[in-house]
């Protein structure tokens, strides 16, 4: 870890943040509804500034309320285009597949297969295609079964054979997902190399997205200094980098990993159809809470397990470690935070997965078995308004919702630099300049500071050319009469 994260590390959460972000089980108040966690967010200097909450609990889904029975530790789901729910209810061996109310619609326990009944076993992950199609990652099978809208196997994907997964290689996929183009990417336990690729018709064309891990001082002297209880708590989280994945409509991985640098600098990857990882980063980093503490309770870096894509370039992804819910727009810039981990409703054990029903963020919980769910408030809905408009290019449409947010919240900073954009984009560069500047925002103020240098020497520019005409006209004259009489005078003195 390079000397600053540590000292942050160290330093900071050793004291403050020790306080600040141990308080899992506190209640805020938001608009007169109980908030079972502390909403925060951190401004330019990378300070706490606690925040309304953007999103609050808004009830819990278990299966015996779906009507399908408890689960039994589930550890995926995805949501389609209609808002319909695919639950991969691991301990019980199924796939449960509810509407956007969680009204059961179907239990999927198997399939035929060449004609015989075959059974899903420990099903770790699974996705809901753009065509409709279902894909499981049957972890206990060690395959990936590909079904059709009504159930029917299309493909089943084991066993891929490669010169470079070895003769001994064990196939063991964990989680799945899938892009327009039908090719399959796949997290498979144990598999360091990055993300498994396969065309549409299942053959193995290589890795994505392969990072290298490095366990830095940080990290060492964290794992000295836990419990025997948080180590075995650490053992829960398969060993491989990659966590949890996604794809948006261009066709671009998002995918989450545990940042082994144990630093905030990225967690989250949008990987282009090359590999090449294309995400964009703000200030802070995109790998969660950037203060922590290194002992007790809920102590170490972000544990980042999982992502969902939302509109306008939005996402989001879920920390482990403390039960956060952290949001960031297309930029990389930090929306705001919520959740936790507690007992209370609204607040998780073990979060495994989240996923959204249109403005709706759903939570799974692999302890608790059940499904948690949050709606936005009127701060976070303005906030995604202003931030969808600004992704759309409107920032003067915008400047409206984020003037409304900073009534609710006068330390966001992003509001600050979304109206000072607007007032770039109208030539009204001083009021930019002071808008980006409590914004804290270096890089805009320096160009509204550009604009408004080279607006004032325009304005005056005919006085300056007039002022220095004068003068070079009093130069000359000095040249030609003014010297010569100098001269004169000085001799006649002589």
């Amino acid at each position: 870890m390079p000397e600053k994260g540590m000292r942050k590390c160290i330093f900071a959460a050793a004291a403050a943040v020790a306080v600040l972000l141990s308080d899992i089980g506190g209640t805020a108040v938001y608009a007169g509804e109980n908030v079972p966690y502390e909403t925060y967010n951190y401004d330019y200097y990378e300070d706490i500034k606690y925040t309304p909450a953007a999103y609050v609990p808004d009830g819990t889904v278990t299966g015996d309320v779906i009507g399908c029975g408890n689960f039994s530790s589930p550890q995926d789901l995805n949501t389609d285009a209609d808002g319909n729910v695919y639950i991969a209810d691991t301990g019980n061996n199924r796939i449960v597949v509810t509407d956007s109310d969680f009204q059961l619609k179907t239990v999927i326990e198997g399939f035929l297969n060449d004609g015989k009944e075959d059974n899903f076993s420990s099903p770790n992950g699974v996705y809901i295609s753009e065509n409709g199609y279902l894909y499981v990652a049957d972890t206990g099978n060690y395959r990936v079964v590909e079904l059709d809208k009504n159930g029917n196997l299309i493909q089943i994907i084991e066993n891929p054979q490669s010169d470079i997964l070895g003769e001994n290689y064990v196939f063991s996929p964990l989680k799945v997902a899938v892009d327009y183009a039908d090719r399959i990417y796949v997290i498979a336990q144990n598999q360091f190399e990055g993300i498994m690729a396969f065309d549409a018709e299942g053959n193995f064309t290589g890795f994505t997205g392969t990072i290298n891990v490095q366990i830095t001082t940080a990290e060492i002297i964290w794992r000295k200094l836990s419990t025997k209880a948080q180590r075995a708590k650490q053992q829960l989280f398969i060993p491989t980098e990659f966590t949890g994945m996604e794809i948006d409509s261009d066709g671009f991985v998002y995918a989450t990993n545990v940042d082994a640098e144990g630093e905030q600098s990225q967690s989250v990857r949008r990987l282009n159809p090359s590999g090449e990882d294309v995400i964009q980063k703000g200030a802070a980093g995109v790998s969660g809470d950037i203060l922590w503490r290194l002992t007790g309770d809920y102590s170490g870096a972000s544990r980042i397990i999982d992502v969902v894509v939302r509109e306008k370039g939005i996402y989001s992804v879920i920390d482990s470690t403390r039960g956060r819910i952290f949001t960031y727009d297309h930029e990389g810039n930090l929306l705001y935070i919520f959740g936790g981990i507690g007992s209370q409703e609204g607040t998780f054990d073990t979060p495994t997965a989240i996923d959204t029903i249109g403005d709706e963020i759903i939570v799974l919980d692999g302890s608790k078995n059940l499904v948690d769910k949050y709606r936005a408030t009127n701060y976070g809905f303005l906030i995604n308004q202003a931030v969808g408009l600004r992704y759309d290019g409107d920032e003067a449409s915008a400047v409206e919702c984020w003037k409304q947010v900073l009534k609710l919240d006068s330390n966001f900073e992003l509001a600050y630099v979304g109206i000072g954009k607007s007032y770039l984009a109208a030539g009204e560069n001083k009021k930019a300049m002071e808008c980006f500047k409590t914004g804290n925002n270096r890089q805009y103020y320096s160009i509204a500071y550009k604009r408004y240098r080279n607006e004032i020497l325009k304005e005056n520019l005919t006085g300056y050319l007039t002022a220095a005409l004068v003068l070079i006209i009093l130069l000359v004259l000095w040249n030609k009469i003014g010297k010569k009489k100098w001269k004169e005078r000085r001799a006649s003195h002589v």
